[in-house]
Order: C-alpha cells, then sequence, then structure tokens
C-alpha cells in the first residue's frame, strides 16, 4: 500500500466479474507446531485477525497473528500443525478487495500504480513496473522510456507532485530526483511485465 505514503483502493472488479484479490504475501517457513507460519512479501495492513485470506483455492480466517509487521506470523484456521503449514509453503495470500481496509484520501493499491506513465510536465520519463518496499520508504521502479536502467522514485511529496489514477499519469518532480537530461515527449513508453500485485 502507498501514499506519498500508502496506497489507495480501488473499486472496479477483475475481468469477467469475478471480485478483485489483492495480494497479501506469501506462506513462508512455518513457526512453531500449531500450523503457524511466517508470511513472506508481507502486507501487514492486510493480514489482521480475522481477516478471511484465499490460500490454495480455499478461503480460511487468521485465527492467529503474532510477530511484527516485517515479520508477520499467523495461524489459518483449519491448519493445525507444522506438517498443514508445510505443505502450504511457497502458497500466495490473497484478499478480496472488498474485504480489504479502507483507505485515506491520497492512498493507492500498488496495482493501481503499475502501467501509469510517469512525466515531469510534458517530459515523459517511462512506466511504473512495479511497487517496491525499501527500508526507509517505499518506491516506484519505473521502466525509462530510452530503455536504459530503471529509475526508483521515492513515494513522498517532494518527489510525486500528483498521481491522477483515472488517467493512468504519475508527476514527479526530477529536479528534487536529481535527473538530468530531457526524454522526448512524443515517445512511447515501456510497457510493464505481467505481475502479482507486488512490488
Amino acid at each position: 500500500m502507498t501514499t506519498p505514503g500508502g496506497e489507495r483502493q480501488a473499486s472496479a472488479a477483475q475481468a469477467g466479474g469475478r471480485p478483485a484479490e489483492l495480494a497479501a504475501g506469501r506462506v513462508g517457513r512455518p513457526h512453531g507446531l500449531d500450523g503457524s507460519f511466517y508470511v513472506t512479501r508481507p502486507r501487514p495492513r492486510l493480514l489482521g485477525l480475522g481477516v478471511e485470506l484465499g490460500v490454495g483455492g480455499e478461503r480460511r480466517e487468521i485465527v492467529r497473528r503474532a510477530g511484527t509487521d516485517q515479520r508477520p506470523i499467523v495461524r489459518l484456521a483449519g491448519i493445525v500443525d507444522r506438517a498443514g503449514a508445510e505443505g502450504l509453503r511457497g502458497t500466495e495470500l490473497t484478499v478480496l478487495q472488498d474485504d480489504a481496509p479502507a483507505l485515506a484520501e491520497g492512498e493507492w493499491w500498488s496495482h493501481e500504480l503499475e502501467g501509469c506513465v510517469v512525466r515531469d510536465g510534458e517530459r515523459l520519463l517511462g512506466t511504473v513496473l512495479r511497487l517496491l518496499e525499501l527500508p526507509s520508504c517505499e518506491v516506484l521502479e519505473v521502466g525509462p522510456v530510452d530503455g536504459g536502467p530503471p529509475l526508483l522514485v521515492p513515494m513522498v511529496k517532494d518527489a510525486i507532485r500528483r498521481v491522477e489514477v483515472a488517467e493512468r499519469r504519475i508527476d514527479v518532480d526530477t529536479d528534487f530526483l536529481g535527473l538530468t537530461g530531457e526524454a522526448p515527449s512524443d515517445a512511447e513508453p515501456p510497457t510493464p511485465p505481467a505481475t502479482d500485485e507486488r512490488p
């Protein structure tokens, strides 16, 4: 989740009428003997006690939440021993978008930002490939229009002037980012790769 601080919840369902789902993490190694496990690539806001997660084609409620936001430990209903947790290892955890917590104005879910064109005024920089969580802050990984190495744009107000999800556009301050040179304003932005909702 991100703003120049967090993420904003989308309202549209996935194509085909199926409920949209958000990636909450993946099942990591077991913790203890009661079926608890660590969550890798976690989205802590989606891992609250009582939340129903999709896992392995089933939906299971979180009945235990421990650890930290960086290394959460959860146990799911019906998973009662270490072998059960080990059997799910590596499985993606999802939350129905309609069940996700409401986000404040000026927040976005990461999948809303992926694919947005990044500009500084009329200067085209590239396209958001994914959102990354670094120790200090979240950053947008931007595929440059010239095909060079990815640009990393921190999700802070000094770097992000405006996010227009409906227009699929993000305006940034290249002076703050320390970028020099000009990218052609009429160049085609790169196409982002398919993602699993996560940076």
